[in-house]
């Protein structure tokens, strides 16, 4: 999910928190609870600071190992010990349940995006992603935002949480079932698909629709259950060529392939470079297809510069490529 929801959902256990009543009759332990569970609500997504490396970095590490088994019982640790050298008297197992709550309802709830994360390491280096909340779901975050103006103005905050977090729960429980129905619409439209990819999108009934046969790739958006295929792709194998050996050790491009499980290519000339383009299928955005990497590769096949990334329009992929090579 995105900062702003996570933040909402720590507000929003910090008010569940008051069931407790170590939490709601002790003063010193109820301030270090709710800043373990704000705190434990957004500690996971450190690893945000990976982009200022660079991009092949971020794609490669971001909700890994942060929400991974042994982060989840790590960061509620160092967060409990780093709040009691602040407020001593708090109760310390009741900061550490609840910072625990927190950090693992941000590490679950970050599975049913599409990004996922590697929640199973380091039994399994996986990426789970169930594919049925948007990063940014305006209606979950809408509800949060209800709950707690409710909590600010009086309402008291165990039911109202309570009732809250049953109306989120039915939320999902629909979510699957659109998913389900999209997922068999998409099969009606392309009955030989060996590979689906659905993503969801804003807005409630819609979807991004990314396909494969053994022959070609579709793209497409499914409206509840009606699917509209925008682009069909040919799908060839990449050329076995130096170039293309060459750009694919390079760390974006490897960093694009990990991430991506459906991606075309373009093989192309710029000036005396040979350009090794990779695009993934999944976000098409009005014709284009944002999410990228690419490599640049010389007559003795080294690679000059290369890029992985979002990038909406090619002006932008040409400066980006143009100041990496000057830099």
């Amino acid at each position: 999910m995105d900062t702003g929801t996570h933040i909402a959902m720590g507000i929003a256990i910090s008010g569940l928190a008051m069931a407790d009543p170590i939490v709601a009759s002790h003063s010193a332990t109820m301030g270090p609870v709710f800043a373990g569970i704000v705190l434990g609500s957004l500690a996971p997504d450190l690893d945000t600071v990976l982009k200022l490396r660079n991009n092949a970095v971020y794609i490669r590490n971001h909700r890994g190992i942060t929400h991974s088994i042994p982060a989840v019982l790590l960061w509620p640790i160092v967060i409990s010990i780093m709040l009691s050298f602040f407020v001593p008297e708090a109760n310390f197992i009741h900061l550490w349940a609840w910072t625990f709550l927190a950090v693992f309802i941000h590490v679950f709830v970050d599975i049913f995006n599409s990004y996922g994360t590697q929640a199973l390491r380091p039994f399994s280096q996986k990426w789970v992603a169930l594919s049925v909340i948007n990063t940014f779901d305006p209606i979950i975050f809408a509800l949060h935002a209800i709950a707690i103006a409710a909590w600010v103005i009086g309402a008291p905050p165990v039911p109202t949480m309570s009732i809250l977090y049953g109306v989120v729960f039915i939320y999902y429980l629909l979510r699957f079932a659109v998913h389900a129905a999209v997922k068999r619409a998409v099969f009606n439209t392309i009955p030989d698909a060996t590979d689906i990819y659905i993503a969801p999108t804003m807005r409630f009934f819609q979807w991004r629709i990314a396909a494969s046969t053994k022959t070609d790739h579709y793209v497409g958006r499914a409206y509840g259950r009606s699917v509209n295929i925008y682009d069909r792709f040919e799908r060839k194998p990449l050329p076995d060529s130096l170039y293309v050996q060459a750009a694919m050790t390079d760390r974006n491009i490897a960093a694009f392939v990990s991430f991506s499980p459906i991606y075309r290519w373009e093989i192309s000339q710029v000036d005396v470079l040979t350009e090794v383009r990779l695009i993934d299928l999944r976000y098409r955005s009005k014709t284009f297809y944002p999410f990228v990497a690419v490599a640049h590769v010389d007559e003795d096949f080294n690679v000059v510069n290369s890029y992985t990334g979002w990038i909406f329009s090619e002006d932008k992929l040409r400066k980006k490529l143009n100041f990496l090579e000057e830099s």
